[in-house]
């Protein structure tokens, strides 16, 4: 379908124009769903980095969610838009399941959310990648390296990989009768994240990495 102003894609990709701002819709199967496609609602399995250049020395989540996908034109409104599957996320970087292609180097806006009722991530990102491989051999799609976030929505991504751990810790620490002595909430807070910090200086191993 063709509006005016703006370009849509095809092979069942879901495309919207825009004027349709629906919320992202988290852990939705994939259109032409490929063997290397993560089973959408399950638990992410976190993988360390391959080589994928938008991954950079993050851990990568293989996550079936549904981004939306735009490209702004001059005047701030849509001239492209489409709803796509991821197969993997990083906080760097996402790779998206897909049948269409856009050239390389071009900036587009993002919106989605990693779990059910989540505040979604938006973030603005460059095409640095795709693989054309046909679906029963192998993936295709496109990746995507994150450039910047909007209102610190990448904290959720953070989380993604960090929550368990970080939440572990701090409820252990709180029980320390350091904790407990802490005039208030802020100070605990505060005393919490620089036992963190400390942790991390003088132990070996990576935290985004379990280690």
């Amino acid at each position: 379908m063709q509006r005016k102003g703006v370009t849509t894609a095809k092979a069942g990709t879901a495309v919207r124009g825009p004027e349709d701002t629906q919320a992202p819709r988290p852990l939705v199967a994939p259109v032409g769903t490929t063997r290397n496609v993560p089973t959408a609602g399950a638990v992410p399995r976190i993988e360390m980095n391959q080589g994928e250049p938008e991954h950079r020395h993050f851990p990568r989540a293989q996550l079936a969610t549904h981004f939306d996908l735009w490209v702004e034109d001059d005047a701030g409104g849509r001239r492209f838009s489409a709803g796509l599957t991821s197969v993997n996320v990083s906080v760097s970087g996402a790779f998206l399941a897909s049948t269409f292609f856009l050239p390389m180097g071009t900036v587009v806006r993002a919106r989605f959310a990693l779990e059910e009722g989540a505040a979604p991530v938006e973030a603005r990102a460059e095409i640095v990648r795709e693989e054309r491989g046909p679906e029963d051999q192998g993936r295709s799609g496109f990746a995507l390296r994150f450039l910047d976030f909007s209102g610190q929505t990448e904290v959720a991504l953070a989380r993604l990989f960090l929550g368990m751990r970080l939440r572990a810790f701090t409820e252990d620490y709180l029980k320390s009768q350091r904790a407990r002595s802490l005039p208030n909430e802020l100070e605990r807070v505060i005393d919490v994240m620089a036992a963190w910090e400390l942790l991390k200086a003088t132990t070996p191993g990576d935290p985004w990495r379990g280690e």
